[in-house]
């Protein structure tokens, strides 16, 4: 039996996420006295997982799978599952990753846990710790099944070298016409700039920036941290950002090192979807905005003042 991963990637290129989840696996793999398995798909440089300790990788290459897709790329890591004997599936909790995880824990018949934040407290029976009611609580949840799946959190677990001599062999998936029965039509990317993704610091403005216009100041900031920028719904309903950028319960979950929030009252969905960052920082002309409450840092003062001030400062620091 063994532990499997799920090392997610980009246009060949490995996702932040997945040297987190081959570092958990890793570790799950020596409390339960197994070996670790890592699969990827259509991505360059394997060899990179090995510092991690993916003592052996999968790599999966197939026309069908460059393009996400969710059935498809779930019907992969069964098959490669299958083949490997894996009792444990590991992924990250992306969107992508929720979108596959529970279609591969009904393929397999195992009971799965999503957001989960540290390793197995034990393994008989097997105990995770995960986030719950929008990352306010944590619930230790056991998964009783013979096959186990897990999402693990962003940012929760971390990054830890574990540098391993290991081997990469192929491997070849059936992918069927039923697994790709919803297909992309059209895919808009940004590209040269950090994705909220994989960003450790995310500067996200609101409807205090007064319009469009105003973003250079943000996008400005964003540059000087080497940041992703993000902003609220009705900002993205208005138009005057990308729904891309739009972060929230109804957006992009995110789970940075550092949250800045510019002109953001702070609307419980919002709240919601930015709660798992580690550090929160809040400018805003309303001292009773509610993103006070939830803030670790705050500034109460007009945005188009204590941004250009705030970016000064940043740049005379980074010089010095």
């Amino acid at each position: 039996m063994s532990v499997l991963v799920f090392a997610d990637s980009a246009e060949g290129k490995f996702k932040k996420s997945a040297f987190e989840v081959v570092s958990f696996g890793k570790k799950v793999a020596e409390q339960l006295g197994s070996h670790l398995v890592v699969l990827t798909i259509n991505a360059n440089k394997n060899e990179e997982l090995y510092v991690y300790g993916a003592e052996k990788v999968v790599a999966v290459s197939n026309d069908s799978l460059k393009t996400f897709n969710a059935k498809a790329y779930a019907s992969a890591i069964n098959q490669v599952a299958a083949a490997q004997s894996a009792s444990v599936v590991i992924l990250d909790s992306s969107i992508d990753g929720l979108f596959i995880a529970p279609m591969v824990a009904v393929a397999l018949n195992a009971g799965y846990a999503s957001n989960v934040v540290a390793l197995p407290s034990a393994t008989n029976p097997f105990t995770v710790k995960r986030k719950a009611f929008s990352s306010k609580a944590f619930s230790n949840t056991v998964i009783s099944s013979d096959k186990k799946v897990i999402g693990v959190a962003k940012n929760a677990y971390g990054i830890h070298e574990n540098p391993v001599s290991g081997t990469t062999e192929t491997f070849d998936v059936s992918i069927s016409d039923a697994d790709l029965k919803i297909k992309s039509v059209k895919i808009e990317k940004i590209t040269g700039q950090v994705t909220i993704a994989d960003a450790d610091i995310v500067v996200s403005a609101g409807r205090g920036l007064k319009g469009p216009e105003n973003w250079g100041m943000i996008e400005e900031l964003a540059d000087v941290l080497g940041a992703a920028t993000a902003c609220s719904k009705p900002v993205s309903d208005l138009g005057w950002r990308p729904h891309g950028e739009h972060v929230g319960q109804t957006g992009k979950p995110v789970a940075s090192n550092l949250y800045i929030a510019i002109g953001i009252s702070g609307a419980i969905q919002h709240l919601a979807g930015i709660n798992a960052s580690k550090v929160k920082v809040v400018i805003n002309t309303d001292p009773e905005a509610p993103f006070f409450k939830a803030a670790d840092y705050g500034i109460v003062g007009d945005a188009f003042e204590v941004v250009p001030k705030l970016i000064e400062k940043l740049k005379a620091f980074k010089q010095a």
